[in-house]
């Protein structure tokens, strides 16, 4: 599964953007689909992970209130719409994808996702 990401881009704090992750082929019936981020200088960490299948989604507690992640069939895409952006929000966003089948798990740990898209930076100056 090749993976597309795009959307980042140069946003002033308090802006919004949507990025974007598509599949080069295969659809997401079936996967999860992650998104992680690598901020200058730290570890990559997750943002929202989203089950295709179900539609349900987890954030971890950083994340929730401004981040939602979701599925648009018609497009066979997953979004990521950040809002309220602050300067620590900086980084390469990468969305990842793993097969699970009817699992109802959705994975945290970077080291699970087996396809990953090649990152899209977004920068929020203050």
């Amino acid at each position: 599964v090749q993976l597309q990401a795009s959307g980042g881009g140069l946003v002033q704090a308090g802006g919004s953007l949507r990025l974007s992750c598509a599949p080069s082929t295969n659809t997401f019936t079936g996967y999860v689909v992650g998104w992680f981020r690598q901020a200058p200088g730290k570890e990559r960490e997750f943002v929202a992970g989203l089950r295709w299948s179900g539609g349900n989604t987890y954030y971890p507690d950083s994340m929730k209130g401004r981040f939602t992640i979701s599925g648009d069939g018609t497009k066979n895409t997953v979004y990521l719409q950040m809002n309220s952006l602050k300067p620590e929000d900086t980084g390469v966003y990468y969305c990842a994808t793993r097969y699970r089948g009817f699992s109802s798990t959705i994975d945290t740990e970077e080291r699970l996702y087996r396809y990953w898209g090649q990152g899209t930076l977004v920068t929020v100056s203050s």
